[in-house]
């Protein structure tokens, strides 16, 4: 097995620059996934508590024979357990049979009930009493982070955002970086690759490389520096999207793939996602 890269978070926690995304998968197809991840080689597993699936990857876990300090698990606070994140968080970790998460995330800011300070007060405070390793938000713009920033002089570890070529997000990636703060990409395969998968100079480096469209986008997510967690319940392609160690991509490669940016956004847009409740 290749030897994967390890990014180093500002709290000096390491965390491992590819794994393994489970949204809308059920707890069944969660489980069966995390265990080949594992077998695999992945170490890192992204879930959330909207996702419902928390206790397949517990499940995984506990029948796995891999220790728990080789282990990265990140999970997610959801917007409507933002007044109460200790609850939230134990609930989690009940699901995953853990005693700490790795990386415990605020999902979405939710401006419009203006609670994701507060949560964020409490997951610093959750951080100290040792359930969480690391502490980060998901989906949140410049103004919220500088928001966290100003009001309690801690800056998250890490921004999960939607980012694939059709959104490159190179504004808040460099916001985020200028602060020391790790930007991962969540849907990098724009969701199964529609729009990307057929664009011209993905399917030139595919053939150059020998390698499929996804595991070319993994890498150009790799070799700028992104955190990644693509999703799949499929074993050969869990397998295949780990296959990326073996090569890396010219800066004029990366530089033909940045033309791809047209700002397509897939998901919710943060600035107003869960204003109507």
């Amino acid at each position: 097995m290749s030897t994967q890269p390890i990014i180093k978070l500002h709290d000096g926690n390491l965390m491992p620059q590819l794994g393994l995304g489970v949204w809308q998968a059920s707890i069944e197809e969660t489980q069966l996934a995390v265990s080949k991840a594992l077998e695999v080689g992945y170490r890192s597993v992204d879930t959330a508590a909207i996702y419902k699936n928390e206790e397949g990857v517990g499940k995984a876990i506990k029948e796995a024979n891999v220790a728990r300090e080789e282990l990265f698990v990140t999970t997610k606070l959801w917007n409507d357990s933002q007044r109460n994140p200790k609850q939230g968080l134990e609930e989690s970790l009940q699901k995953l049979q853990l005693d700490y998460v790795d990386l415990y995330l605020i999902h979405w800011p939710v401006p419009a009930q203006d609670h994701y300070v507060s949560a964020w007060r409490e997951l610093i405070a959750l951080k100290a009493q040792g359930l969480i390793r690391s502490i980060g938000v998901c989906n949140f713009n410049i103004p919220h982070l500088q928001r966290l920033i100003d009001e309690t002089g801690v800056a998250p570890t890490l921004n999960q955002i939607e980012l694939h070529p059709l959104l490159q997000q190179r504004q808040i990636h460099a916001w985020n970086a200028t602060h020391h703060i790790a930007t991962e990409s969540w849907s990098p395969l724009a969701q199964g690759g529609q729009g990307v998968f057929d664009q011209e100079i993905i399917r030139q480096l595919a053939q150059k490389y020998s390698k499929t469209p996804a595991q070319i986008v993994i890498r150009w997510h790799l070799d700028c520096g992104l955190i990644v967690i693509p999703k799949s319940v499929t074993p050969a392609r869990i397998k295949e999207n780990f296959d990326v160690f073996d090569f890396k991509l010219h800066k004029d490669e990366l530089t033909a793939i940045s033309k791809l940016d047209c700002g397509k956004r897939l998901g919710p847009d943060p600035a107003v996602f869960g204003s109507d409740g």
